[in-house]
């Protein structure tokens, strides 16, 4: 009697276990995962939506205003200074924060 209630309580331990890494995990999705698939998909609706003369940001922090948009290429070429145009990956092109905040205080 006693080896049964033993093995009741050493099987009873692995529920509410199994439940705290599903909570864990339902946690860790809500508040890690979800906005950052959200935040990527905000970007990739960006990058598809480029035109010319939109303020954009490359990733390697460079700032400038769109030129051309070449879609079978998958390049962008970017006015980084009057006379100045740099060809740019489409993936590497995310919007400039900074002007789209001083066209909505306006």
């Amino acid at each position: 009697m006693y080896t049964l209630l033993l093995q009741a309580q050493q099987g009873g331990s692995m529920m509410p276990m199994i439940l705290m890494m599903v909570a864990i995990f339902a946690i860790m999705w809500l508040f890690m995962i979800r906005p950052q698939q959200k935040k990527q998909k905000e970007i990739r609706a960006f990058q598809n939506a480029l035109t010319e003369g939109t303020k954009v940001v490359t990733g390697g922090g460079v700032y400038g205003t769109v030129k051309r948009v070449d879609l079978e290429k998958n390049i962008v070429e970017v006015e980084i200074a009057r006379g100045t145009v740099i060809n740019v990956d489409k993936n590497y092109v995310f919007a400039d924060i900074a002007s789209q905040m001083q066209s909505q205080t306006k």
